[in-house]
């Protein structure tokens, strides 16, 4: 018998995510080596359901995995829904629960009920602490583009998605866009805003470990795009605060928040207070004749879905084969989990987000 994982692979309850953890070609991979998998039906989902059958996999109707049967571990990216209040499978997917945000207590808590557990991808890491599956090239690329079509004056609402050869075509096609400051420039989410903006023809700014040390807060708000792709494992000293947007030296007029840490203590831009969204991406935090806009979408990548969606999946899909094993990557996620439970347990408030020891340069973002 294989011991490959068994899995189900669930439809996304937002309207707005169209990728897939795996798409049809890495699942057959895994179907000829012996895993089971079970792909819901999902109406979004940029690959078809017809190309999972042709790889192999079975198929159920979208939002059956809560009757999965147990030994399934249930695959997704984003948000569960708000029902069953007991969670009993173990869940892969983003869950954003470990920094105190807002619901976190609350989704831990249906896992603890019904007998679940997490394995937040975020935190599936190798031995250096280094993900080792992540969006974020592709997020800091779509936010960075957002910054410039918004900045020319093309950003066409509501948002759809794209492939990348129409969104390049869009990027060279225009001038203008201003001066750029990409922070956090040397993570995979830094790395994709800086190629974003040369594609439009800027030359970013590129600010990491060094620069946020000892911000030069002046020389940030001398910036017509910021946009924040950095780090942040605890709190630290802000890199933007409301003070900041009524500088009267500002000339920051667009702002780009890739991490979307609004609502944790380890949020570095506390300007706003709720993300934004496909129908409206942009939010004006000031008016006047020096105005300030906002874009902070917390899942980006799905703008490109089917590219986004095939590399994450060609890094994940090698990890999948351990699922539900031993192997070092899947049991640190494990431990991740049970730790923020049993702060909870114990009635920790505030307390600092589980460090998995992630390299320096690396990204923390919501995707």
């Amino acid at each position: 018998m294989s011991d490959l994982p068994r899995l189900w692979l669930r439809h996304e309850s937002r309207p707005t995510e169209r990728r897939a953890p795996l798409v049809p070609s890495d699942a057959a991979r895994l179907v000829s080596q012996g895993a089971e998998i079970t792909v819901e039906e999902s109406p979004q989902r940029v690959f078809p359901l017809a190309d999972y059958v042709s790889a192999g996999c079975a198929t159920a109707p979208a939002g059956s995995w809560t009757d999965a049967p147990r030994d399934h571990h249930v695959l997704g990216l984003k948000e569960l829904p708000p029902q069953p209040g007991r969670l009993q499978h173990r869940h892969v997917y983003f869950g954003h629960a470990y920094k105190g945000q807002p619901g976190a207590r609350e989704l831990l808590g249906r896992f603890t009920a019904g007998g679940g557990a997490l394995l937040d991808l975020e935190y599936l890491t190798d031995d250096h602490g280094r993900r080792l599956a992540a969006f974020g090239y592709w997020a800091g690329y779509l936010g960075a583009a957002l910054a410039v079509l918004h900045r020319r004056g093309v950003l066409t609402t509501p948002l759809r998605s794209l492939h990348r050869e129409e969104l390049d075509t869009l990027l060279r096609d225009g001038e203008g866009g201003g001066t750029a400051l990409v922070v956090g420039a040397l993570g995979r989410s830094g790395r994709g805003a800086c190629d974003a903006l040369e594609t439009a023809g800027l030359t970013p700014v590129r600010w990491d470990l060094a620069e946020t040390r000892d911000l030069d807060r002046d020389a940030l708000l001398d910036h017509d795009i910021l946009v924040n792709t950095v780090l942040v494992t605890h709190p630290v000293r802000p890199f933007l605060t409301p003070a900041d947007l009524d500088a009267p030296g500002r000339r920051l007029s667009t702002v780009v928040d890739v991490t979307c840490d609004v609502g944790s203590d380890c949020n570095v831009l506390p300007v706003y207070d709720t993300v934004t969204s496909w129908t409206h991406p942009v939010r004006r935090l000031r008016g006047g004749d020096r105005p300030l806009d906002l874009i902070a979408l917390d899942n980006l990548p799905s703008l490109l879905p089917a590219e986004a969606s095939r590399s994450f999946s060609a890094e994940l899909s090698p990890q999948l084969a351990g699922l539900g094993t031993d192997t070092p990557p899947w049991s640190r996620a494990l431990r991740v989990f049970d730790e923020a439970v049993a702060r909870e347990t114990a009635g920790a408030q505030g307390a600092a987000e589980p460090d998995p020891a992630r390299a320096d340069g690396e990204e923390n973002i919501r995707v």
